[in-house]
């Protein structure tokens, strides 16, 4: 990598619109002009509205990939008990790597596009989409490196054996051989998110889903021409459709329409632009880790009651799950305005959309907290009857769901944090609720022989800590002088 890395002072002599103007041809006139309108909304409109604009394309593709992951694990099913125990082993470390690449590392490259674009030097933030694609090739042979070498022992660690170990090492290593492509594609999205197009991603990751949705039975099961690979054929078809996703991607982003291009000229990549979008997405990659493990640990203290209490708090966390969706759509949107605003200098109406994002999304994580607090057998009783299984999922709602709000207002700031180059408050604040629901919550149960609301009383107030720290540092301190912005020689 060290070859494709230049020092900075290989470029300094040419500012970002000197450039600009050698890498970036003339754009397509319907693109720059929409593009054009969405910064001006952003710097200037409502904020309630442009932000509901700007998420909307991203619930959309949010939702349509569920399904899809349903579809495909419906698929699965056919195979057997072993097959589905294979991928569901796998699941966590995929999903793992998706949540690092889309929100973690991909929310430093949405950020220092959109703080680049909101200080006007397209070609920083083309330079920057760069630098991106290169962190998602080196992730991506590091995710695949580290799944081939490692993946058996975390298999069995995740309770892998026999026909389900096999499956998930025959399905885990087709799916990492793509890690690469997964990577393109979700850094790809978010420097086109932070440019505020929307749209271009989510119409590529639709139009995959056609592939992916009779591509993943037809090699499953042999239909037609194709070959019957059973598991092996449902990670073929993530890989082709993570492929053809990259593919479209970089061809859209080399092509004349794109307001965002990206060049291919390895002087642009450079230690200050990578570290600029590490400085954030690296910091955010943590929050990321210490999320999963949090869910790690506290499931495993909920199996000290037994398998109903799991099957139990499985069923409502999956509540906790569904609504990802709209807080990242929300976030993502909420990250592009923040950027733009702080990359023109408009930090107090930064701030703003920071707060407006926050309590629009706890308006709507309360409704359904409240909701289900009332009537948690409403949700519950779609998965399972059995007594003991609804009395520990009623538990966990009637103790965690009334701060739902608190949740969902705490990861808008998280979003909004990584806009503004600003994500140590957040990180911290993950540590200590990592401490409070995850460690406080053992030592409740296996220690002091706590019941089952004593572990969740912990969680919830691990996410209320979370909540405070992140609003109280944005309140208290503001994001001041704007983080990480070009000058007008390409530095700091």
């Amino acid at each position: 990598m060290t070859t494709l890395i230049s020092q900075e002072s290989s470029s300094s002599s040419a500012s970002p619109r000197s450039v600009g103007a050698v890498t970036a041809p003339a754009r397509g006139r319907n693109d720059n002009e929409a593009t054009t309108f969405k910064q001006k909304a952003m710097l200037d409109g409502p904020v309630l509205p442009t932000l509901l604009k700007l998420a909307l394309p991203t619930v959309v593709v949010l939702v349509v990939q569920t399904l899809v992951g349903v579809a495909e694990t419906y698929f699965v099913s056919f195979l057997g008990t072993e097959a589905i125990a294979g991928v569901s082993l796998v699941f966590p470390i995929f999903m793992l790597m998706q949540m690092m690449s889309n929100g973690g590392i991909g929310g430093g490259v949405a950020s220092s596009i959109a703080r680049a674009i909101g200080a006007g030097t397209v070609a920083e933030a083309e330079a920057l989409a760069l630098n991106a694609l290169v962190l998602a090739v080196v992730f991506g042979v590091i995710f695949a490196g580290a799944e081939w070498l490692c993946g058996e022992a975390v298999y069995r660690l995740l309770g892998g054996r026999a026909g389900a170990l096999g499956a998930a090492l025959e399905y885990g290593h087709i799916v990492f051989l793509g890690a690469v492509f997964v990577w393109i594609v979700s850094l790809l999205a978010a420097a086109l998110r932070g440019a505020g197009n929307m749209i271009a991603p989510a119409a590529v990751i639709l139009l995959g889903v056609f592939v992916l949705l009779p591509l993943s039975p037809a090699l499953i099961f042999g239909w037609g021409p194709f070959p019957k690979l059973g598991v092996a054929g449902a990670g073929v078809a993530v890989v082709v459709y993570y492929l053809v996703g990259a593919v479209v991607l970089t061809g859209y982003l080399r092509s004349a329409r794109a307001s965002l291009r990206l060049p291919f000229d390895v002087r642009l990549i450079t230690r200050r632009r990578l570290g600029d979008i590490l400085r954030v997405g690296g910091l955010s990659a943590v929050g990321t880790i210490q999320s999963n493990l949090t869910v790690v640990l506290v499931t495993g203290a909920v199996g000290l009651f037994g398998t109903d209490a799991i099957a139990g708090y499985g069923i409502a966390s999956r509540l906790d799950y569904i609504q990802i969706p709209i807080l990242f759509a929300l976030g993502s949107a909420a990250l592009t305005m923040v950027g733009v605003n702080i990359g023109s200098g408009q930090i107090g109406r930064a701030e703003r959309i920071a707060w407006v994002a926050a309590f629009f999304a706890a308006g709507v994580t309360e409704l359904l907290g409240l909701i289900v607090t009332v009537f948690p057998h409403a949700w519950l009783t779609l998965f399972s009857t059995k007594p003991e299984v609804l009395a520990a999922g009623s538990i966990y709602f009637r103790t965690v769901a009334p701060f739902y709000g608190i949740t969902g207002f705490g990861m808008l700031l998280y979003f909004a944090g990584q806009g503004a180059g600003r994500v140590i408050w957040p990180v911290l604040g993950g540590t200590v609720r990592l401490l409070v629901a995850a460690g406080i919550g053992w030592i409740v149960v296996a220690d002091l022989g706590g019941a089952l609301r004593g572990l969740f009383i912990a969680v919830a107030a691990g996410s209320i800590v979370y909540s405070a720290i992140v609003a109280g540092a944005l309140w208290l301190s503001g994001w001041g002088q704007p983080a990480g912005l070009p000058n007008s020689s390409g530095g700091k």
